[in-house]
């Protein structure tokens, strides 16, 4: 499929179509959470590792996982001090979340909030998207939206032209988001990536 618009790319997301768009660390592909059993076919991967809950702001997301008030403070406060940006929390999942999210352990689930003008555009839009990185599994990280419309030519690919001319949609880092999980007294660092998190202090 060619590439689209940010309005086309929408109304596909909407539709229940897998899309792909930048984000501040490495293009995503994306589908409503209920559909996404679709990424892990597409990609040509095994259910052993989750996908991430990506959400225009953190308000969005937390009706996706449940806990005490004592641990929604904690996750609060990590969460305001790093997102929007590249740290995903892994947190006890509420029962809003579709077992094909995490096939092996439906219990969790991984929610973040991208910093990228383009992503928070389209998931203001479409609610929280099911997503991963924008490869087959076991290969490298497509880097490029024509890339990605090559590799996937079933994805809805947004047009590149979007892409440099909507401010704060700078280019993306290349690293992988930090991923922290809460064991229910403390974090764990499951892959330390963009940001550098002190699990022993919690910063």
């Amino acid at each position: 499929m060619a590439q689209v618009s940010l309005t086309t790319l929408i109304a596909d997301a909407r539709s229940g179509r897998l899309v792909s768009f930048p984000t501040d660390t490495v293009p995503a592909l994306a589908v409503l959470p209920d559909r996404a059993d679709q990424l892990f076919i597409t990609k040509q991967r095994d259910g052993s590792k989750p996908l991430i809950l990506m959400g225009a702001t953190l308000e969005t997301l937390w009706d996706y996982v449940m806990g005490s008030e004592q641990e929604r403070r904690i996750w609060q406060q990590v969460a305001t001090r790093y997102l929007p940006g590249a740290l995903t929390l892994v947190l006890p999942a509420s029962s809003l979340v579709p077992r094909v999210m995490n096939p092996q352990d439906p219990s969790t689930i991984g929610v973040r909030v991208p910093d990228h003008a383009i992503a928070q555009a389209i998931l203001q839009e479409t609610g929280p998207l099911a997503t991963t990185s924008a490869n087959l599994s076991s290969q490298p990280t497509l880097r490029t939206m024509a890339e990605i419309a090559a590799q996937f030519p079933d994805v809805s690919t947004l047009s590149s032209l979007e892409t440099e001319t909507v401010p704060g949609s700078e280019a993306a880092s290349g690293i992988p988001s930090t991923v922290i999980q809460w064991s229910g007294e403390s974090w764990k660092v499951l892959r330390q990536g963009a940001i550098l998190f002190d699990a022993a202090v919690g910063v």
